[in-house]
């Protein structure tokens, strides 16, 4: 697109300096003795200013796509009817003075009065628009309050989510839609829905169920969200989906939706507004500080012989000290640290009492003193 406009502008530019020799007097033409020479010179400035104005339009285009893509719906709608009315004004008045027959030397009186006019009338209508035209569309829909908030700088537009596909295979966003957490639409690009279904139709049992699962996740938000689904059949150039579904959401201004630990990183260097759903279920866990005192289960034993490993109801692994042997019991556990890694969190303890390494399996009460060599529990604990 900014290649085509380029070119656009420079033909442009040329054609008009080309043909505008025609423009010249009389009395100038017959003094000059090779117009063919002059015509060259003036395409090629005029070639030279279309570039220079190519350039200029092709970066009030990019502020402009900027501002509409974090732009309210409402407020869009105004300010494109506040510049419509004013280049209608600007049309109706100046139409008069198109008729009038004007000496030659006054010809370009017209098309600078027209290109004035419509400059003039156009940007006042877009300001005036902006100004009071959400007064004019809470007229139409008295309710809608919430986009004055936005428009008076009170609330901050809802960004769209585009979902990636561990998002999806993962399911939570089901229940981060549901709560009302994710505001705006959700954009489901057709690399996303291609490679599902190329995951469904893998021969491999778990591709294949992950696959399946995906589908039948966007099957139900389509059918609960309706319209607020949207699929973005745009086809970008990239290496992988990630690389596409970075593209689009520069496009689009929206944010990024994974819990791909690498895609986060790589849209943070790209100044890509990306939401980490693993980050974000770590930072709503409940906080477990050192001293707490925990009555937790055991499942399994942990890797070095003095350990038993817990879990906490929302899933953080508890490595406990002095539990190993005690898989299936519920003991007393106090916390003595935590320590956080990119891919989660493990809170370490030790038994409530504890104050060393414990035993695997405590003495019976009846024995205060150690053993002695020969006896037989030592040989054989239980």
């Amino acid at each position: 697109m900014d290649t085509l406009i380029l070119v656009l502008f420079v033909v442009s530019g040329a054609a008009a300096g080309w043909l505008g020799v025609d423009l010249l007097p009389e009395q100038q033409l017959i003094r000059i003795a090779n117009l063919e020479q002059l015509s060259w010179i003036l395409g090629a400035g005029g070639g030279l200013a279309g570039l220079l104005a190519g350039v200029v339009f092709q970066r009030l285009r990019k502020r402009l796509m900027e501002q509409v893509r974090t732009m309210p719906t409402d407020l869009l709608v105004s300010r494109a009817v506040g510049l419509i009315l004013g280049l209608l004004v600007a049309n109706l008045l100046i139409s008069p003075i198109l008729f009038l027959s004007l000496p030659w030397e006054l010809v370009l009186v017209k098309p600078l009065a027209a290109v004035a006019a419509n400059v003039f009338f156009g940007v006042s209508g877009y300001n005036l628009a902006e100004v009071h035209g959400r007064t004019l569309l809470r007229l139409f829909n008295p309710n809608s309050t919430e986009a004055l908030l936005v428009a008076d700088g009170v609330l901050m537009p809802a960004s769209a989510k585009i979902l990636d596909t561990s998002v999806i295979i993962d399911g939570r966003v089901r229940g981060l839609l549901d709560s009302g957490l994710l505001e705006g639409q959700v954009i489901v690009a057709q690399s996303v829905i291609d490679e599902l279904q190329a995951l469904a139709d893998s021969s491999n049992s778990e591709k294949r169920s992950k696959g399946r699962r995906g589908l039948k996740l966007l099957s139900s938000l389509r059918e609960r969200y309706g319209r607020r689904l949207v699929v973005n059949t745009t086809r970008y150039e990239g290496n992988g989906v990630d690389d596409k579904l970075l593209k689009l959401a520069a496009d689009t201004g929206g944010t990024l939706l994974t819990a791909d630990y690498n895609l986060t990183k790589v849209a943070e260097v790209q100044t890509v507004k990306v939401m980490n759903l693993s980050e974000l279920v770590i930072a709503l866990r409940p906080e477990v500080q050192p001293g707490d005192e925990l009555n937790l289960k055991i499942v399994r034993d942990g890797k070095e012989a003095n350990q038993g490993v817990g879990y906490l109801d929302d899933g953080t692994m508890v490595v406990v000290d002095g539990a190993h042997g005690r898989s299936g019991e519920r003991l007393p556990v106090v916390i003595t640290g935590a320590l956080q890694t990119p891919t989660g969190r493990m809170v370490f303890g030790k038994l409530e009492g504890a104050t060393g390494p414990s035993p695997a399996k405590p003495r019976s009460p009846g024995k205060k003193s150690a053993p002695s060599k020969g006896d037989p529990g030592t040989a054989n604990p239980r």
